[in-house]
């Protein structure tokens, strides 16, 4: 016998009366019968007979790095599109967004200290910066310098030197744990917040601090020295910089792409190679010479650049919709599939991956047949700027500069994202969207005794759902439990496999399949905020 529990869904009113930036109205309250028995088999299918770490095995371990353009991203989209197509999955393919740039790949990376004395390295090149043209043996320059006159006393000191800028921080001991689960009393604090306020149009106070900031960081004395090194590196044709990992310790290095090449510029020069060590390392190199004791390296690294394909691709495949008045409207769900080069993206973000790939799974194994179209999307480019969600809303629903609508922004329901870690899922983010509070309380309520229970008007960012959120198109995230993803794993050299806690994510995909098979199957749509204004050569946010 089908057990079901009635939602009251709140019907919004035609996309005009957004248009004119009022706020949203609703009609009658509409039910919204849940069937319980699928939820059932949901759980019965996530929890029981999970896929999920199977999955993330294929994305890291077997694929390597994923950074966009590169052949490991290639490799792991095109194993992405393959598995959906056996699953069931239609129109599953790699779909261009637009041109990225030059894809990159470190393909050998030695480092060792050989004096005073022998010691390996851990040590990570950062993305698109060229090799080393083979083994260098090279004595270490350790700059002391505070200001641009001071490192001008250094010029004509750096040829086939490799360089750093001295360093002596104590190290400062820390006496928590990495890992942390939201307590209830962090929970309660989230459902209890106020709502966002409503964005102001115009050249904001916020959008002028913002940029106020970013300037004071361009022009620090820190960023300053960092850049004029730079230049004096490549030019003297020193043979590397070194920096420390800022934040990382106990062997952990936080490691992106440098600050002078524009990787989507395909005439970019490639730049010195820039090496991260780490702060022990670092530190250690700094007191070696200060004390007057000379420091030598041995390096070796090759880098690769592909710059004949400069455009990247996002991974589409979609569980057709089956309602006849339905069936072209569309539930969508994703994450961003890229990675940085010195793990396997593991946390970030192979776990929202193949949480949401385990979602069609999930939904495929059961045989649902969905009103509308469920299209799971796995982004390319957000770790340089949320590119492929940004330029997969502009293509397929509004450009956020003059927010003309395509005729999908009228079909869409919602769009939901997993990107903060293999923490489990303890609720959701609804973006400043009060209005579908009711309807997502009520489908968390079966995931309860799961530790999901918790929504939040309150908005977070720097992730794929606000490419939606920016057009008007209701985008969430789910609240997850951090476990180390800021302290240990986020963009550093730990982002591995062995990081996943599995259980989360057998419980993730399953509370995001209930979520997409509910908002595929209700009559109505997912209530919307109001439109945004057009902002002019001002990004998506």
């Amino acid at each position: 016998m089908r057990k079901f529990l009635i939602v009251h869904a709140f019907v919004v009113l035609a996309a005009g009366a957004f248009a004119q930036g009022s706020v949203p109205e609703t009609a009658a309250a509409k039910p919204y019968v849940i069937d319980q028995e699928m939820i059932g088999k949901i759980r019965s299918e996530g929890l029981d007979r999970s896929k999920v770490m199977e999955i993330a095995f294929h994305l890291t371990d077997a694929n390597g790095p994923r950074l966009t353009n590169s052949p490991g991203y290639l490799r792991a989209a095109n194993w992405a599109v393959a598995e959906m197509k056996k699953w069931g999955l239609e129109n599953a393919n790699l779909e261009p967004w637009g041109d990225f740039g030059v894809g990159w790949e470190l393909k050998k990376s030695y480092v060792a200290l050989t004096a005073p004395y022998y010691k390996p390295m851990i040590a990570y090149p950062k993305t698109w910066t060229r090799g080393t043209g083979g083994l260098k043996q090279a004595e270490v320059l350790v700059i002391e310098a505070k200001d641009s006159a001071a490192l001008a006393a250094y010029a004509g000191k750096l040829k086939g030197k490799i360089v750093m800028f001295y360093k002596n921080d104590p190290y400062k001991q820390t006496f928590t744990a990495d890992a942390k689960r939201y307590t209830d009393e962090d929970l309660q604090k989230m459902a209890e917040a106020k709502a966002p306020p409503v964005p102001q149009r115009g050249d904001t106070a916020q959008q002028r601090r913002s940029r106020e900031s970013m300037a004071r960081m361009m022009n620090s004395p820190a960023f300053v020295l960092n850049r004029l090194l730079r230049e004096m590196a490549e030019k003297e044709g020193a043979v590397a910089l070194l920096s420390s990992s800022a934040g990382g310790h106990d062997g952990t290095l936080f490691v992106q792409g440098p600050s002078v090449r524009n990787a989507q510029d395909p005439k970019s020069p490639e730049g010195i190679s820039e090496i991260v060590i780490t702060l022990e390392d670092y530190q250690s190199i700094s007191r070696l010479a200060k004390a007057g004791i000379p420091v030598k390296i041995d390096m070796d690294v090759e880098t690769s650049f592909q710059k004949n394909d400069t455009k990247a691709y996002n991974v589409i495949a979609e569980i057709k919709g089956t309602d006849p008045k339905l069936k072209e409207e569309l539930v969508m769900l994703g994450g961003h599939l890229d990675s940085w080069q010195s793990a396997t993206g593991a946390t970030d973000n192979a776990a929202g991956c193949a949480a949401m790939l385990e979602v069609v799974r999930i939904l495929k194994t059961l045989g649902v047949q969905p009103k509308r179209t469920i299209r799971i999307a796995l982004w390319s480019g957000e770790e340089q700027g949320l590119f492929g969600s940004s330029n997969y809303v502009k293509n397929h629903f509004a450009d956020r500069a003059d927010m003309k609508l395509k005729p999908e922004h009228s079909k869409f329901s919602a769009y939901y994202n997993i990107d903060n870690g293999s923490g489990k899922v303890r609720g959701i983010y609804l973006q400043g969207n009060e209005a579908a509070r009711g309807l997502f309380t009520e489908w968390l309520k079966p995931f309860n005794d799961l530790g999901a229970t918790t929504v939040t008007v309150s908005n977070t960012g720097g992730t794929d759902h606000q490419s939606f959120d920016g057009v008007g198109l209701p985008g969430f995230q789910f609240i997850q439990d951090p476990l180390e993803y800021n302290t240990r794993t986020h963009h550093t050299n730990m982002d591995s496999y062995d990081h996943l806690s599995g259980d989360d994510m057998k419980q993730i995909a399953t509370i995001v399949a209930a979520f997409v098979y509910n908002t595929a199957m209700m009559d109505e749509k997912v209530p919307r905020k109001p439109l945004p204004e057009p902002r002019p050569g001002g990004g998506m946010f």
